[in-house]
């Protein structure tokens, strides 16, 4: 009976937006095993990025184009992980936001509604305002303090009032192969610069791809029981300042890291000071609980760091 059930979940098709983007490419490695994965997004994957697996290059902000796809494609599943992620970006240009966070959620809803396929949509910590002392639950009420945020939540409400079939994942401070994170930015500037500058006083569970890949591929083989919002990140928390320096000492490097506030960093966009997201939620429903954050980011940088500690 269990192999009767793997087989028919190995012949389900699962279509990625942002397929080759951070979290994109780890969703296509994990998943290509064990599914048929197409990806699609507006920039075509690098040749040493994904596994082999036919792409559809699509801009989601084009209503008709994206709706004509998926539908003709026909998947049983859609996880879409296309977004405009860069905060400050957003809050320069909220038009752009919500054209790609929002808008683009909704032609991507549109479709799996026409379709009748699952949607999975990959959200963020930030539709929370920080101002609560214990971890969010999902249940706790959204009020985003950011552009980036804004249109992230209006992708969510795009998706529950569009569909009655969806799983919505919130999931915080990203950070993996493929994209532009704060391991990378800490890796170079600490390589460049003797004296760095980290706030201290926003408080997170840093959370590698490879790891929520792995815990969406778990729901997946959940499918038809899952629904709702999942909060899913490595488990523990920290600031900022206590990232870079467990960077730091993993990664052997000589510059100094200061902590300062964020009203002194002055960035366009505010951030929420605590964004830990409870995942008892995805506990119970997988019986699974992801590792801590220290043991992910020491595997990324043995990955890809040759200055680590052998």
């Amino acid at each position: 009976m269990v192999g009767h059930r793997v087989s028919i979940k190995a012949k389900m098709k699962v279509l990625i937006t942002g397929s080759s983007g951070m979290l994109g490419r780890a969703l296509c490695q994990a998943l290509s095993d064990k599914f048929k994965v197409v990806g699609m997004d507006i920039i075509e994957p690098m040749p040493y990025a994904l596994c082999p697996m036919p792409f559809i290059k699509c801009d989601i902000t084009d209503r008709e184009k994206t709706v004509a796809e998926i539908i003709s494609l026909k998947p049983d599943i859609v996880i879409h992980a296309a977004a405009y992620t860069d905060v400050d970006g957003c809050e320069r240009d909220p038009q752009k936001a919500n054209a790609v966070n929002a808008l683009g959620t909704q032609n991507v809803a549109r479709a799996c509604k026409t379709n009748k396929c699952l949607l999975i949509y990959i959200s963020t910590d930030f539709v929370f305002d920080g101002k609560k002392a214990s971890p969010y639950i999902e249940s706790d009420q959204p009020n985003p303090i950011s552009s980036y945020g804004r249109s992230k939540l209006k992708g969510e409400e795009f998706i529950h009032s569009i569909l009655t079939r969806f799983a919505i994942i919130r999931s915080s401070w990203l950070f993996g192969k493929g994209g532009h994170n704060f391991v990378d930015i800490i890796l170079e500037k600490a390589r460049t610069e003797e004296e760095l500058k980290v706030v201290n006083d926003q408080r997170g569970s840093p959370t590698y791809t490879p790891d929520l890949a792995k815990a969406i591929a778990r729901l997946i083989e959940l499918s038809d029981k899952i629904g709702g919002i999942y909060h899913i990140t490595n488990s523990g928390s920290c600031c900022w300042y206590e990232f870079a320096l467990a960077i730091k000492e993993m990664a052997n490097l000589d510059a100094d890291i200061l902590p300062i506030s964020s009203e002194q960093f002055r960035s366009p966009a505010k951030r929420p000071k605590m964004s830990i997201l409870d995942n008892t939620r995805y506990q119970q429903v997988t019986s699974e609980k992801l590792r801590p954050w220290p043991e992910a980011l020491k595997e990324y940088l043995s990955d890809g760091c040759k200055e680590i500690k052998r």
